[in-house]
């Protein structure tokens, strides 16, 4: 299906015609002097030109132009049918540990030391390729827990925003029973067999509103299941 971006602009398509019907034709004035032979060179050129064809390709041409850019004006695009996103698949609330602790470079990827943030960045961008279907969220927790992307599709968003990520900006300590509280909340009206947490930290809960053990119970009550992945020596 063809729409137009732009089709307001097809109200400028009969102006050459109405500058034709409203201005003016000009007059040629005739030649003040005219040489000897003017008649022959005048009979000489009618009879070897066809001024009235001449004419009507020049104008055709201009109509030609003209249409072109009206056309371009109103930028005609190609609409293929609707892509249904699947709608099956699970809801998962990433919930990342981004505390001081996390800069702590006792873990190895590729041969090399590197922090406990850099290794949850790589295994959860590798986990989140691999979700085609499903719904997927990103919650940040330090010494409070906060939404950093609702329930989407958008895989490539949630990898975005977890890779630009810096330590330590939701505070130094660790409000675990926070960021499950927070998780079960987003997923509550969720369908009740696809709800899911997957926290991944470092340490144990030593701040927060919420206590951990009671957050767990609330998830089991909201038919929420929890996985949890720890990081560190």
């Amino acid at each position: 299906m063809i729409e137009f971006l732009f089709p307001w602009a097809l109200v400028v398509m009969p102006l050459p015609l109405i500058v034709w019907l409203l201005v003016p034709k000009a007059r040629q004035e005739d030649a003040a002097l005219h040489t000897p032979f003017y008649g022959s060179v005048s009979a000489f050129q009618a009879s070897h030109h066809a001024p009235g064809e001449r004419s009507l390709w020049r104008r055709l041409m201009l109509l030609l132009i003209w249409l072109l850019l009206i056309l371009a004006a109103i930028q005609p695009q190609f609409v293929g049918d609707a892509i249904e996103l699947p709608t099956t698949g699970r809801d998962l609330m990433l919930a990342v540990d981004i505390s001081g602790s996390m800069g702590t470079d006792d873990m190895e990827m590729a041969g090399q030391r590197t922090t406990r943030l850099d290794v949850v960045k790589s295994v959860i961008s590798d986990f989140v390729e691999r979700r085609k279907g499903d719904r997927l969220g990103l919650i940040l927790f330090g010494s409070k827990a906060y939404l950093q992307t609702p329930l989407t599709f958008d895989r490539n968003t949630v990898q975005m925003l977890l890779q630009e990520t810096p330590l330590g900006i939701a505070g130094g300590k660790t409000a675990i029973g926070d960021a499950i509280g927070l998780a079960v909340k987003r997923l509550q009206d969720r369908p009740s067999d696809s709800r899911v947490v997957v926290l991944l930290t470092d340490g144990v809960n030593n701040v927060g509103e919420v206590d951990p053990i009671q957050a767990a119970k609330v998830a089991e009550r909201k038919d929420v299941r929890i996985h949890t992945i720890g990081f560190g020596a």
